[in-house]
């Protein structure tokens, strides 16, 4: 098993790839704290990691408040003795999310308050530094470990109404180069993700509803690859797992000589093209004309 006697620590790990990817390591080896906003989910993942015959501990804790994730991973070491593997996974989509795959209201960029940037730098970016930050002294002593953080494909190219998420992943990926030259010396190494597609639909729900436990594409309905905009045609739409098992490859030894390194996942082919296309961008009028 690759992660055997590893403990790991994945916040956002109530839903979603976080919930996915908690299940996976498990199976894996790793021992989990499975960190969350949401208590109940939190639960809920710890218990599925149990009844799959893992080990895990349910945390609840907002990544947007230092005290909060120091006191998680605390928690983590104090229970399992260490830590190998901090993966900085939660994050929120700025006010208005992507309107034409959320069926959202859209918000122009101007009528985005203070209180909606604070918000995603909180958990998008602060969560991810003040996460690594408790991680680090733990990874010290353990003689070396992983950090992993999950960017997004809106650092590499543009997805409408959401240019304050697309700020802060940005700032996740060079905040993942700089830690690696920092953090090289102590043996611990650090990579993130940057999921295109197979991501749960939960990312752009109201809070508290409920774990979906699928992709976009998979509760979309039937999977025609000839129709879908994802270059690499598969038989199956892109799942959670497709993106989870990126992460596990950073988690372990596979990656051993691997840092600073931001991964596309699941992209099947799409981050090769020049941009990523919406129904609007073909149909959107000149507002000058």
């Amino acid at each position: 098993m690759k992660l055997e006697g590893k403990v790991a620590l994945i916040t956002g790990a109530g839903s979603g790839l976080g919930r996915q990817s908690s299940q996976l390591f498990a199976g894996e080896g790793a021992k989990i704290a499975v960190v969350d906003i949401d208590a109940d989910r939190a639960e809920q993942t710890a218990k599925l990691v149990e009844q799959q015959g893992g080990d895990a501990i349910a945390i609840t804790a907002d990544v947007a408040d230092k005290s909060a994730i120091t006191a998680a991973v605390d928690q983590t070491v104090e229970h399992y003795g260490k830590l190998d593997i901090a993966w900085a996974n939660a994050g929120v989509v700025s006010r208005g999310g992507v309107p034409s795959v959320a069926g959202g209201e859209q918000v122009d960029f101007e009528d985005l308050t203070e209180e909606d940037w604070n918000n995603v730098l909180g958990v998008n970016l602060s969560g991810v530094i003040f996460t690594a930050q408790a991680a680090v002294p733990a990874l010290k002593r353990n003689g070396g470990g992983t950090i992993i953080a999950t960017s997004s494909a809106a650092s590499f190219v543009a997805y409408h109404q959401i240019a304050l998420y697309s700020a802060t992943k940005a700032g996740v990926n060079g905040l993942v180069r700089g830690l690696s030259l920092d953090l090289g010396p102590y043996g611990i190494r650090v990579n993130g993700i940057a999921p295109v597609h197979g991501m749960s639909p939960n990312f752009l729900m109201p809070a508290g509803s409920p774990v979906v436990g699928q992709s976009y594409e998979e509760v979309a309905g039937p999977w025609d690859p000839y129709v879908s905009p994802i270059p690499l045609k598969r038989n199956r739409p892109p799942s959670l797992v497709d993106n989870a098992k990126i992460a596990l490859f950073l988690a372990s030894d596979d990656s051993a000589y691997m840092s600073g390194q931001v991964i596309g996942s699941a992209d099947g082919g799409t981050l090769s093209r020049v941009g990523m296309w919406f129904p609007e961008d073909l149909d959107q009028k000149n507002p000058n004309a």
